[in-house]
């Protein structure tokens, strides 16, 4: 299985319609962060926890989020971040925090 996603590349977490149990929390649904870590492929939790086997194996990413592009009033430091895994089936092409006009 190869990652989709490198180390540096964007990722916007997509704001998917799903019942049942998912690994996704809403906060960062439709937030653009950068992959720092390709984790590798792992078992499907939203699978597993229906009694399935998890396979096909899905890619798991590290994704760091800046902390004012999740919560509009956030009041901490201007460089605090917020890292997250989330599942390669969550993630679109994005552009970065850096090149994105406001």
């Amino acid at each position: 299985m190869e990652a989709r996603f490198r180390i540096g590349d964007a990722g916007r977490v997509l704001d998917l319609v799903h019942t049942g149990h998912m690994r996704t929390p809403g906060y960062v649904r439709g937030a653009v962060g950068e992959v720092i870590r390709v984790v590798g492929p792992m078992l499907n939790p939203e699978q597993l926890a229906y009694g399935h086997r998890g396979t096909p194996g899905r890619m798991l990413y590290r994704v760091r989020f800046w902390q004012r592009d999740l919560w509009a009033d956030y009041t901490g430091a201007p460089g605090d971040t917020l890292e997250i895994e989330l599942y390669e089936h969550w993630l679109a092409p994005g552009t970065a925090a850096s090149e994105r006009t406001t």
